[in-house]
């Protein structure tokens, strides 16, 4: 049997305000630990909370946003080296911007006007001035917004650029290998994403689509296959999938290939949450209570998925260190019981169901052995076939499994019992 680890146990609980809808996480009293700040949808407030850097977590701290605040972010947004936090504000047309004091509190938000019903927001350097910018993808008009940071922690006015229909996640990121951020959303109403390329100045080129599954709600991305290129991963609510489009490293994407998740899936999150130093991914499934682990091989293709459980109508996901112990945990925001959920990352050795591997008719299987056959660093079987006057060796596959043996001659009548490498 294989050993495993399993990685998300056990979930502990925080008290937020009213329907929280997305989070993030940063360092915003310099102490070195992680905080979570959360986006209360119902109670028009953000809630931070502090971390001891064990894994727990103070009570949350409220500060007022505009009306339904559905998508928080941070970044540093008047150069004093603190983390602010940047909140789109869906039923007032607005993003707020929080300047942190460094100590874990915020002053009062400064509102900037958007397009219609913005839905998600992201921080960049998108004009190479070395101040954080604004995108934020606005459902309600189709459009995404630019807005140019001048590092005091006030912006420009939006610059919009076009979408498909009904753009709710964005995601940044250097699809071109130009060192200049590129936009990426998922537009939920045509099944599709847009990519935005960046000229380096502020501005974007026009949108170039890309299939997806259906309703598309979430977007992340990472390099998946290795390759230096950056991949994108798009969470696809209406039939429970993600979709991975490989990036080709001139700003276009190979086709989707899709990944069972649980149900009504809804906020997608990377991180290597095996060590094995290749990127994996995490799902928020709202309709199951779950969060979904997808493995990556590294490769680009991924794992079945395991699930964690949440708290109730899990709406969102971040991924930090959240006790100091060099693995990634979770945090997760649970929409319908007013809670964060924090998922520490244990090894707890447990056993994976066995895998058998059947040698030929007669073989009479006596001895094996193990050992790195091809140097790919994974462990192969060498295993004695006495019946059949042979040995055979197994491959070994990074995933836990092994190809079919390849068989080598022992000699007429050896009946080999016994190996030794």
């Amino acid at each position: 049997m294989l050993g495993y680890d399993e990685f998300f146990p056990i979930q502990t609980k925080y008290a937020t305000g009213t329907s929280p809808y997305s989070v993030a996480v940063g360092d915003f009293n310099h102490d070195t630990r992680l905080d979570i700040v959360v986006g209360n949808r119902d109670s028009n407030t953000v809630g931070v909370l502090l971390g001891y850097g064990n894994g727990s977590f103070a009570d949350q701290m409220t500060y007022s946003t505009g009306s339904y605040p559905h998508s928080v972010a941070v970044g540093d947004f008047n150069n004093d080296n603190h983390l602010d936090i940047v909140v789109a504000n869906r039923h007032d047309n607005s993003i707020s911007v929080l300047l942190g004091y460094g100590d874990g509190s915020f002053a009062n938000q400064t509102t900037l006007s958007t397009g219609s019903t913005p839905r998600a927001v992201a921080v960049g350097d998108f004009n190479n001035d070395t101040y954080l910018d604004i995108v934020v993808a606005n459902a309600g008009d189709n459009i995404l917004s630019v807005l140019l940071g001048y590092g005091n922690g006030s912006f420009a006015n939006q610059t919009t650029y076009s979408t498909g229909s009904w753009p709710v996640p964005v995601a940044v990121g250097d699809f071109n290998n130009d060192t200049q951020l590129d936009s990426v959303v998922a537009n939920f109403d045509d099944n599709t994403i847009s990519v935005l390329i960046g000229y380096g100045n502020g501005s974007f080129a026009n949108q170039t689509k890309y299939s997806t599954g259906s309703a598309p709600i979430a977007v992340a991305v990472g390099d998946f296959n290795n390759d230096s290129q950056l991949d994108i991963v798009v969470v696809n609510r209406d039939d429970n999938t993600v979709s991975v489009l490989l990036g080709y490293g001139n700003g276009s994407f190979a086709n989707q290939t899709k990944y069972t998740t649980g149900s009504y899936p809804q906020a997608v999150a990377v991180g290597d949450f095996n060590n094995d130093t290749q990127l994996d991914i995490v799902v928020t499934n709202f309709g199951g209570n779950t969060v979904s682990i997808l493995l990556g091989y590294g490769n680009g293709s991924f794992a079945n998925q395991t699930t964690y459980s949440t708290g109730s109508d899990p709406q969102a996901v971040a991924v930090g260190d959240f006790n100091n112990d060099s693995r990634p945990d979770l945090v997760v925001a649970n929409f319908n019981d007013d809670t964060v959920s924090v998922l520490l990352r244990y090894d707890r050795g447990a056993l994976k169901d066995k895998i058998t591997f059947a040698p030929a008719d007669g073989s009479r299987l006596r001895s094996f052995a193990i050992f790195d056959f091809n140097n790919d660093s994974l462990l192969d079987i060498a295993v004695v076939n006495y019946g059949t006057n042979n040995i055979g060796v197994l491959l070994g596959y990074k995933n836990g499994t092994f190809g079919n043996q390849t068989v080598l001659s022992t000699g007429l009548n050896s009946h080999p019992d016994s190996i030794a490498i």
